[in-house]
């Protein structure tokens, strides 16, 4: 009776740690080399303020996803903050996930709110986006864990 109490009390620390890593796991909008961003440097958006393609000869994994930047400093920008750097909804357009949508962008649009990056689909959307954003947000910051969950 002693060893069935003991195995159901393992399974039940197993599954409850299964439970746990499935909660951490975020979705994130990336390639099928786990490329995020499609390449683009995501310091680049608060540093230089566009779009800049990030290099192959600098890039950093973080939360299963790689990123990649414009030069090694951007790198070590990234390494000593990555949070403040990777995009919100996990990279997905921002307005997408406001409708309940998790679809894919276009890295030339996007905007920084509150220090925050968003990403749009398109630059048509983004416009649509730009109309309300404070707005969009309060509705994906709601719609984003069942996003991410359908995802």
């Amino acid at each position: 009776m002693k060893m069935l109490l003991q195995s159901i009390l393992v399974l039940g620390l197993v599954f409850n740690g299964l439970s746990l890593l499935a909660q951490n796991t975020q979705k994130i909008n990336v390639d099928k080399n786990q490329l995020a961003i499609e390449g683009y440097d995501p310091v680049a958006y608060f540093e230089d303020h566009k779009p800049i393609k990030g290099s192959d000869n600098f890039k950093f994994k973080f939360e299963n996803a790689v990123y990649q930047f414009a030069s090694q400093a951007h790198l070590n920008t990234f390494k000593k903050n990555p949070k403040k750097y990777v995009p919100e909804y996990g990279g997905f357009c921002a307005y997408g996930v406001s409708k309940g949508y998790a679809v894919g962008i276009d890295p030339d649009a996007w905007s920084i709110v509150d220090g925050k990056l968003y990403l749009n689909y398109s630059l048509k959307v983004q416009k649509t986006w730009s109309e309300d954003k404070p707005g969009y947000i309060k509705k994906a910051d709601v719609n984003w864990p069942t996003v991410a969950e359908k995802k």
